[in-house]
């Protein structure tokens, strides 16, 4: 009889000849996830640690995704309306400006030099507000080919900037200062007229051209775009500009240029890159990252030792059932096997479900800010504070791969101690155990 039921067992795939994760297996496990009244405890510890695992997924991706969308917007913001690489002079002015941007403008990878004069002024209006503001003057066929600036005009044109007699001015700043498109502003300089009795400020009034959004409210708080030649007499830097900012087809390409853009000036120049003058913002970003993945990893570990707990409770409810299947003659392994898909099944639907959920919010991410922000009354990720008119998030590809690879790593480690301490019991301990 004993061994009529081992053999029936091991066609059954129970015992020695059965194969590895047979249906038999597969089944027993599922047997085991589905709840009974009395195992409702249990089943309550799964359910915990299943959406655990699933928050935790869906958090990680959808905080990655933010953080990524930020940086990739900061980038094209700052690198949309700074040159990718900054050229001052060494041995004197840039007076042959023409000529340089010429020169490089030949060299392979560059599609724009853009000639610039800078300086610090107090801008008002009218009715009495003021704030400080970095005029930049430049050419106005540069400024169209600027497509951050161009194509983001929001009221008015650039006919009059064109024509020499108009400035353009960022939208936050002329918010702040009461302005609109055909208003005058004023500007005051500290580098004025050398007279007898010192230096009197340079004060003048412009009429607004138009108003640019980049969508960074740093920049459309703070900068004046002005012709050049207007610039260079304003600055009383007639007849030349204090640097020439290059912008590249590929700005990780920065290096292999560096040797040719020195080549075509012909004269000893200082070159200053973007992740040089961004060193810092970009590598606080870059901790940030890596400390928040860090953390949030946490929350499904917590998940993971979730599922210990309650696999240890299922196989210590289950102890006369493994004795069934043992005296049948299932083998340890295939009650390693069995124990081990109720824990990883656990982990394999929470971490799908959290790709999904997070996949969910990370397209719906603005929505859904909106949506918080109309409920609470208040304003979500105030673009004063974040510099960015929207919540962007921008999902990695293999970002979300080690996510995933890391959650069911995770919840597989988390299975193997229960599953082999199941299996460790011969029938009569289990038994016992019951």
């Amino acid at each position: 009889m004993a061994e009529a039921a081992v053999d029936r067992s091991s066609k059954s795939g129970l015992g020695p000849a059965g194969k590895p994760f047979s249906t038999f297996e597969r089944l027993v496990a599922w047997r085991y996830l589905r709840a009974r009244r009395k195992e409702a405890f249990i089943s309550v510890i799964a359910g915990f640690s299943f959406v655990g695992i699933m928050l935790g997924v869906a958090t990680l991706i959808i905080v990655m995704a933010v953080m990524n969308g930020f940086r990739t917007e900061l980038v094209s913001r700052i690198l949309g309306i700074n040159g990718h690489m900054i050229i001052q002079p060494v041995d004197g002015p840039f007076t042959d400006y023409a000529d340089l941007v010429k020169r490089f403008e030949a060299v392979p990878g560059i599609k724009m030099a853009l000639p610039l004069v800078e300086g610090q002024v107090l801008a008002s209006s009218q009715t009495g507000g003021s704030t400080g503001a970095l005029v930049r003057g430049t050419r106005a066929e540069d400024l169209t080919k600027l497509k951050t600036v161009s194509d983001n005009i929001k009221s008015g044109d650039m006919v009059g900037f064109a024509a020499g007699d108009g400035v353009l001015v960022g939208s936050r700043m002329a918010d702040q200062l009461g302005l609109r498109a055909g208003d005058l502003i004023t500007l005051t300089s500290p580098e004025g007229d050398v007279t007898p009795i010192g230096v009197n400020p340079r004060i003048k009034s412009y009429k607004i051209s138009g108003l640019f959004e980049i969508g960074m409210s740093e920049y459309d708080s703070s900068i004046i775009y002005m012709p050049l030649e207007e610039s260079q007499l304003y600055f009383n830097a007639d007849g030349l500009v204090q640097s020439i900012e290059l912008f590249v087809n590929n700005p990780d390409d920065i290096d292999n240029l560096r040797p040719k853009v020195e080549e075509a000036a012909g004269r000893q120049i200082a070159v200053t890159d973007w992740r040089q003058r961004n060193q810092t913002f970009f590598s606080a970003l870059q901790v940030e990252r890596n400390v928040m993945f860090m953390i949030l990893t946490l929350i499904v570990l917590v998940a993971a030792l979730n599922i210990i707990s309650g696999l240890i409770m299922l196989v210590k409810d289950k102890g006369s059932d493994i004795a069934i299947l043992r005296t049948m003659g299932a083998s340890s392994s295939a009650i390693m096997r069995i124990f081990f898909m109720t824990g990883a099944a656990i982990g394999i639907v929470g971490t799908i479900a959290g790709v999904l959920l997070g996949v969910f919010v990370c397209i719906n991410i603005e929505s859904i800010r909106q949506f918080f922000s109309w409920v609470s009354g208040t304003v979500l990720f105030d673009p004063q504070l974040y510099f960015l008119s929207q919540l962007p998030a921008e999902m990695d590809v293999s970002e979300t791969i080690s996510v995933v690879v890391m959650a069911l790593t995770l919840s597989f480690i988390a299975t193997i101690f229960p599953a082999w301490r199941a299996s460790r019991l011969d029938p009569v301990q289990a038994l016992r155990y019951e």
